[in-house]
């Protein structure tokens, strides 16, 4: 491990070095149809759960079929995302099947020339190779398991191959970055016995653990108690874009060390300290309940024309960041899309991966980093994660 560090501290001094090269139309293409590109993160659900049509185009959306094979996609976790505010209304659980059956019916059923659903490394690889895009599953936000295990096995049978262990609200036994300074909620200081329980249980399960979203002392007691790799499924570099919901260097670090891969968040606000600053003092505005609809779509037309917008290459930079701290093997894409109203420049939808691939290669990442970063680091921990649980329930007969 200290070996692959050291690989990708020296990958990121030498591409520092190294003058921006020119790159051709040409290798950009080879590079991309070599790659098995996975985005472990994409909210479109929230919109064909609602009657959306991810087969139509010209719509508002960062997420169509067609602009997903534009990209070259070969596989997406689509989010199963439960609002924190169908808590308090105990229909966590019934919005989380809503959201599953909404990537089975309304995504893979509806288009099963375009889709098939994966639930293995090995299925993802097979799909691809059959002209298909490779859909999976993870549940965001871990209150949809209702403080339940027979619920969390439930959803692993349904399909579900990761959970974020927390959304940006604490749930019953784990913490969130999302309220930590929030007063009137009750902390458990990472997660509580039964977190732990749930994190085991995913371990045996196969189920990745995802730590997107959650408070810093959650983080580091999964990272004692999980015996199986973690993924950040959706989150940047803190060093970059301080936020609580980016990860730390020694995060970075330790993740890792685990096995895991941060997958790179593309929202604006997590990508510079100029868009993080701009984002954390309007936001509180905009939910400011007497304003009317009206007001709010001003308010906003108002905060985005003076936006200091990142670009790809900022998303870039936390690319060469996250390597320089973890190594080659432990960084890939979570995009986030459809899940932010604000994306970088020349990164803003499905279609536009290939710009990346053109930034990277640009600044003399290999066409292997590339297809690692893409993928290949991600279907390495699925993999891992598929073996601890074979090891666990051999050892549990």
């Amino acid at each position: 491990m200290v070996f692959r560090l050291l690989v990708g501290a020296s990958l990121v001094c030498a591409l520092a070095q190294t003058p921006r090269r020119k790159v051709t139309n040409a290798e950009v293409e080879r590079v991309q149809r070599s790659a098995l590109l996975i985005d472990t993160h994409n909210d479109i659900t929230s919109m064909t759960v609602d009657g959306f049509d991810i087969g139509s185009q010209g719509g508002k959306t960062m997420t169509d079929i067609a602009r997903m094979k534009a990209g070259g996609m070969g596989a997406q976790f689509f989010a199963v995302y439960v609002s924190k505010d169908y808590v308090t209304t105990s229909q966590s659980a019934h919005r989380a099947l809503e959201m599953i059956d909404t990537v089975r019916h309304d995504i893979i059923d509806r288009y099963p020339n375009d889709f098939a659903l994966a639930l293995t490394a090995d299925d993802i690889e097979r799909i691809h190779r059959g002209g298909k895009i490779a859909a999976l599953l993870g549940i965001e936000g871990g209150h949809a398991i209702e403080d339940s295990l027979r619920l969390l096995r439930d959803y692993y049978l349904l399909g579900v191959r990761y959970m974020t262990l927390t959304h940006t609200n604490t749930n019953g036994w784990a913490d969130s970055s999302g309220d930590t300074d929030d007063p009137t909620v009750k902390h458990h200081g990472g997660l509580t016995p039964f977190g732990k329980q749930v994190v085991a249980e995913m371990n045996r399960l196969g189920m990745m653990v995802d730590i997107s979203h959650t408070a810093d002392a959650t983080f580091w007691d999964m990272i004692s108690t999980s015996t199986a790799p973690p993924i950040a499924s959706h989150s940047s570099c803190r060093a970059l874009a301080n936020v609580p919901r980016n990860m730390t260097d020694q995060m970075i670090a330790a993740l890792a060390k685990k096995g895991g891969v941060i997958q790179i968040n593309f929202a604006c606000e997590f990508l510079t300290q100029a868009a993080a600053d701009k984002g954390v003092a309007f936001w509180p505005k905009l939910e400011d309940p007497k304003l009317s609809d009206e007001e709010k779509k001003t308010l906003y037309a108002q905060y985005m024309s003076s936006f200091p917008r990142p670009t790809i290459e900022d998303v870039a930079d936390h690319i060469d960041h996250a390597v320089k701290v973890g190594g080659i093997d432990a960084v890939g894409l979570g995009s986030d899309f459809d899940g932010i109203t604000c994306a970088p420049k020349d990164l803003d939808e499905v279609s536009k991966w290939p710009n990346l691939t053109r930034v990277l290669l640009e600044r003399g990442y290999s066409p292997e980093d590339i297809r690692k970063i893409y993928g290949g680091n991600l279907l390495r921990v699925m993999r891992a994660v598929e073996a601890e649980s074979r090891r666990l329930q051999t050892e549990a007969r």
